[in-house]
């Protein structure tokens, strides 16, 4: 497949992936109760819907729809799976926002939640995402083999949690001196676990789904991991170069908290470099897959070079 084939193939299927995540959470955050469940309050639904639906490129599900292509898992079970961790996702971002975090106006275009509820409800909204993420992740449906599911809710509890993204916001808000002096900033592994470790599972979801060799789970998660500080880089690079319109949240966010990041430690020159050498590994991590890990080497270059 060629750079071009492949890039346009990669367009057409986080699109598709895209509208069918959407899909997928419109049903699952609907008003209509599962078992054992006493009742949907109106205005939760509501605030959970916000942030939920009606934005975002949902490049982790589609990184689960993706990982899991590779071993021929159902597209059915990639999108619950991809599901599961889009729910944590949406909800750290609400959590983000609020005024005790990064007190944000506007996330991906729109009003945050807590400036079009109030605090209390979106904090509500976030927990409720997040623990729904737990309930999805462990459908039957989603793999028959109950072992399997338990390895994707584990890896999914740590990759969300005090030794992932949860650890990775504290070891943020330190740097910012939030709780006294600030505290020295190790960027690499503060954003492999703010923000690299979802992307990672994103990754390493579907080697678990396909109940891969080990050496092909190996191979996803050294690309899920440069994939990951890649992103992180990139979004640096927006905060200092990018377009608040196009990006649809402010800019210079950074700076103005006094935030150490890779563009501050690297320059924008050294930023960019580093992207690179991150895609280059990250071709190299799926060479083991040959042609089938196009899509996913069209994902990283789509990473490194995106502008919102």
């Amino acid at each position: 497949m060629t750079t071009g084939t492949a890039i346009s193939a990669f367009a057409k299927r986080l699109d598709q992936t895209a509208e069918d995540t959407e899909a997928l959470l419109g049903k699952l955050l609907s008003d209509a109760l599962l078992p054992d469940e006493i009742a949907r309050p109106k205005r939760l639904i509501e605030a959970m819907r916000y942030s939920s639906l009606d934005g975002g490129k949902r490049l982790r599900p589609f990184l689960v729809v993706e990982s899991s292509a590779v071993f021929g898992v159902p597209r059915e079970a990639a999108l619950l799976a991809g599901a599961a961790l889009e729910c944590i996702h949406c909800y750290s971002l609400i959590h983000d926002d609020l005024p005790a975090m990064d007190n944000s106006d506007l996330r991906r275009g729109r009003p945050t939640l807590h400036k079009v509820y109030d605090d209390a409800t979106a904090i509500l909204a976030g927990d409720a995402l997040l623990t729904l993420a737990f309930d999805i992740i462990t459908h039957d449906e989603i793999h028959s083999d109950a072992n399997v599911r338990l390895l994707l809710t584990r890896a999914l509890a740590r990759a969300s949690g005090v030794g992932g993204m949860a650890g990775g916001q504290m070891l943020d808000l330190a740097g910012e001196g939030r709780f006294g002096d600030r505290e020295p900033v190790d960027v690499a592994r503060l954003q492999q676990m703010k923000t690299g470790a979802l992307l990672r599972y994103g990754c390493i979801a579907g080697a678990i789904l396909g109940q891969s060799s080990q050496k092909q789970y190996q191979a996803l998660d050294d690309y899920g991991r440069a994939l990951g500080e890649a992103f992180q880089i990139a979004d640096d690079l927006l905060d200092v170069e990018g377009d608040a319109a196009a990006l649809g949240k402010q800019t210079g966010q950074d700076a103005a908290l006094g935030k150490t990041t890779f563009v501050t430690q690297l320059g924008i020159d050294g930023a960019k470099q580093r992207v690179r050498d991150l895609l280059a590994r990250a071709d190299s991590a799926l060479s083991i897959f040959g042609a089938k890990g196009d899509v996913l080497r069209a994902a990283a270059r789509f990473v490194s070079e995106r502008n919102s």
